[in-house]
């Protein structure tokens, strides 16, 4: 499989100065595996982008748009995507509906007349729906089993799996503590609550069980632990966690993403380089890179 980053970045845009290096769209990746399929995960700013590109290649285009959830910054480059107000194009768009609000629903609200000038269902191309919840299932000959996380918006977790190749995608996810009060456990939906407080032991293998021995995991570091101190229950994690999980794991490669809108380039830079500097007390030391928009990582 080739996964192309098209967008890293978490909450909002961040075009300017600071970012050129790693980029300040927000999330949308590229995915091709072997036979032919195509793979969009997310469709945040990164997707029109990537729009752009499919029509340059002036070929049709069918690919199957998987979606962790549908906060803005995962869906908000949807209607700027071009390939999607094209006959002959054909897309299935994949993810959570939100307490009985089908996605359909979700992804045709943002471009209501009062937010945006084309309607969906003005939209050309052939596009069809399917909510899913934490199951399995395959895209041509890739297997895909999804995960709720510990995020707000029925948030899933990608496992992709491939000739004998996988790879984790967890955007947004936040630490899981059993001792958090209600307040705070009552911001993640509780059907998913309820699935971390039934793990037994540290509820956060859970994601590190998910991601069991893929070639790569890339996982939300959207936070320094420092930030993390006053910005907890925000549904996010520090770079430690995210190098911890992926020690737990045993992943090959690390790849921290939904990079902090106020992170410059250069801070990510110390991100990395603090992670790497972790990594060197652990048991297991997984490569560990920062995404950034083009950057190609085959697995």
């Amino acid at each position: 499989m080739k996964i192309k980053f098209w967008g890293v970045r978490g909450s909002i845009p961040t075009p300017g100065q600071k970012t050129i290096r790693y980029g300040g769209n927000t999330p949308c990746l590229e995915v091709r595996p072997d036979d032919e399929t195509l793979l969009i995960l997310d469709a945040g700013t990164g997707i029109s982008t990537f729009g752009d590109y499919l029509m340059e290649r002036n070929q049709s285009v069918k690919a199957h748009v998987l979606l962790t959830h549908t906060h803005w910054d995962h869906i908000q480059g949807f209607p700027f995507f071009l390939p999607a107000n094209h006959e002959h194009n054909e897309f299935t768009i994949i993810g959570s509906n939100h307490n009985g609000i089908s996605l359909q629903r979700i992804m045709s609200d943002q471009m209501q007349a009062m937010y945006f000038p084309l309607q969906f269902d003005e939209l050309k191309a052939k596009i069809s729906f399917r909510d899913i919840g934490e199951e399995t299932f395959t895209i041509g000959s890739t297997t895909i089993d999804a995960r709720y996380v510990n995020h707000p918006g029925y948030a899933l977790g990608f496992r992709i799996t491939h000739g004998g190749k996988s790879f984790v995608y967890i955007s947004d996810n936040e630490p899981f503590n059993k001792e958090q009060s209600d307040s705070d456990l009552n911001k993640v939906e509780k059907p998913v609550v309820e699935l971390f407080k039934q793990v037994d032991g540290n509820p956060n293998s859970r994601i590190a069980d998910f991601a069991k021995d893929a070639d790569v995991l890339i996982h939300d570091s959207m936070f320094t632990p420092n930030e993390y101190k006053h910005k907890a229950f925000w549904g996010h994690s520090d770079y430690r966690f995210a190098v911890e999980m992926a020690v737990q794991a045993r992943v090959k490669k690390l790849i921290l993403f939904h990079h902090g809108p106020h992170h410059t380039d250069a801070d990510i830079d110390d991100i990395v380089e603090n992670c790497r500097r972790e990594l060197l007390n652990k048991s297991h030391k997984p490569e560990c890179i920062a995404a950034a928009e083009g950057l190609e990582v085959s697995v």
